[in-house]
């Protein structure tokens, strides 16, 4: 294989956009002069579609574990109850996030690879009248499950007074997210994933109920103060040094979402997600996932008859193709495909053909292009 060639198919940092790349290169400029400003001003309400709110969506210099700790020490106080809902790794972190600050946590778990039912939410709450927020995470990276946030943000709104706070940080901007009519709280996402970007941004946004929390929220918060970005950003500007480089190529990544237009985005994520599932299928390959439960951004496969750690291996040194193994319990029982952002069908049909080869490298008996086939067929349906 070449030395530099490297596909990564995992579910982020996704491949960065070669036009992206270039507009990242421009020459720096001050941070606190009018060019920057302006930039910013510009950026702001390209970004209130893809989160489907009217609120002003904030920019922070950080990774989007950065913004979780940020909507958990603005929204609520140590001593507060508040119940995470936990279906994989990352629900897993909003509550260590929560715990580090003194909060009292409930969780409610599910099986992993499995989505939160709303029906079990409504009834936790109603059996804890004193809830100050729900955590929810839209898509679980660690399993591959898209939890039905619009319903579980209704359950809340309509059973308690908590807020509803959401980490959408690995498919917002590649599924459909409508912020202010779904009753969402507050809204998380990061620039690595479907936002085409290295790592270093996060965008959250939150609704005038919560803002009303945050106002009376009396923990103590310096550079993860929600209120210093909020009137920071009406002056078109940021509280602290932004990543400039970033947003350079944010301002790229917005002009390709907005000439493909969201909902050919959307149709694109889910296509995608279609074709690899059915070219599992197609090998009967066990998925983690039941298709009512899959997110179109990353698609976990659990193997009985091979082992993942080894097929990644074979992946990875034939080919150059990175995928992701599993996390924690699931730790060498699955691996993961990525396919958001900066990836279409034609990538999805690629990375499949190398699977095949590298499936019949570690002995498992396949049909060559059987999956290529189920794949092709879902794209033409």
């Amino acid at each position: 294989m070449l030395a530099d060639q490297q596909f990564l198919r995992i579910p982020g940092p996704s491949p960065i956009p070669p036009s992206v790349q270039l507009a990242m290169g421009k020459p720096m400029i001050g941070h606190r002069d009018q060019e920057a400003k302006s930039l910013i001003k510009q950026l702001k309400p390209r970004l209130n579609p893809i989160f489907g709110t009217k609120e002003d969506v904030l920019i922070l210099t950080g990774s989007g574990t950065a913004a979780l700790e940020m909507a958990v020490v603005n929204s609520v106080e140590p001593g507060d109850e508040v119940l995470v809902l936990v279906s994989g790794s990352f629900g897993d972190r909003f509550t260590k996030i929560c715990q580090a600050y003194g909060i009292h946590v409930h969780r409610l778990d599910t099986k992993w690879g499995e989505a939160i039912n709303p029906k079990d939410v409504k009834t936790y709450i109603q059996a804890h009248p004193n809830l100050k927020g729900v955590f929810a995470t839209y898509c679980e990276t660690s399993t591959g499950v898209l939890n039905p946030v619009k319903e579980l943000a209704a359950v809340v709104r309509n059973h308690s007074d908590a807020l509803i706070i959401v980490d959408g940080v690995s498919c917002v901007g590649a599924v459909p997210v409508e912020m202010d009519n779904w009753g969402i709280d507050i809204l998380v996402t990061g620039s690595q994933k479907a936002f085409m970007l290295p790592a270093g941004l996060a965008f959250i946004a939150a609704s005038e109920r919560a803002w009303n929390r945050i106002e009376e929220n009396n923990t103590p918060r310096f550079y993860l103060d929600l209120k210093r970005y909020r009137d920071n950003i009406k002056n078109d500007t940021t509280p602290f040094t932004p990543a400039l480089s970033l947003l350079f190529g944010l301002e790229q990544v917005l002009r390709l979402l907005e000439t493909e237009g969201l909902e050919n985005v959307f149709a694109r994520h889910r296509l995608m997600m279609q074709m690899t599932r059915s070219a599992f299928k197609a090998h009967h390959i066990e998925l983690l996932t039941p298709d009512e439960a899959a997110s179109p951004t990353v698609t976990a496969v659990k193997p009985t008859d091979f082992k993942a750690e080894a097929f990644r291996k074979i992946l990875n040194e034939e080919f150059k193709v990175s995928i992701a193994g599993g996390q924690h319990q699931l730790k060498g029982e699955i691996f993961r495909i990525g396919h958001m952002g900066y990836c279409s069908p034609a990538d999805v049909l690629q990375t499949i053909s190398l699977i095949e080869i590298a499936l019949i490298r570690i002995g498992k008996t396949v049909e060559l292009g059987k999956g290529i086939e189920a794949a092709q067929k879902t794209y033409l349906a």
